[in-house]
C-alpha cells in the first residue's frame, strides 16, 4: 500500500510542475493552475508522507522526485515540443534504472 501512494505522490508531483508550466501560457487562467500546482503540491507531499512510515527516506524521496521528474520529462515531449533527443531519453532511462535498483537492493 505504501508503494502505490508513493507511485500516487508522484504522479501528483507531475501535476504541480504541469500546473505551473500551463499558468505561463498567455491563453489560460494564471490564478486556476497557480492554484492547481499547490493543490497537487499539497497531495503529493500528503502522499509522500504516508509512503516514509514504511519506506525508508532515501529511497521513498529518490523515487518520489524520479517518478516526478521523468514524468515531466514525458509530459514536455508529448505536449511542449520539448527535445526527445536520444541522449536525453538515456538520461532519463538512467534514472529509472536507479529508481528500481533503489527498490530492489
Amino acid at each position: 500500500m505504501n508503494w502505490i501512494a508513493l507511485i500516487i505522490a508522484g504522479i501528483f508531483e507531475i501535476g504541480w510542475s504541469l500546473g505551473l508550466k500551463l499558468s505561463q501560457q498567455p491563453e489560460n487562467n494564471k490564478w486556476s493552475w497557480i492554484i492547481f500546482s499547490i493543490l497537487c503540491m499539497t497531495v503529493s507531499g500528503g502522499f509522500l508522507w504516508f509512503a516514509q512510515k514504511s519506506i525508508p527516506i532515501g529511497t521513498a524521496y529518490a523515487v518520489w522526485t524520479g517518478i516526478g521528474a521523468v514524468g515531466t520529462l514525458l509530459v514536455g515531449i508529448l505536449f511542449f515540443q520539448d527535445s526527445a533527443s536520444i541522449l536525453r531519453l538515456l538520461s532519463a532511462l538512467l534514472i529509472v534504472v536507479g529508481i528500481v535498483g533503489l527498490k530492489l537492493f
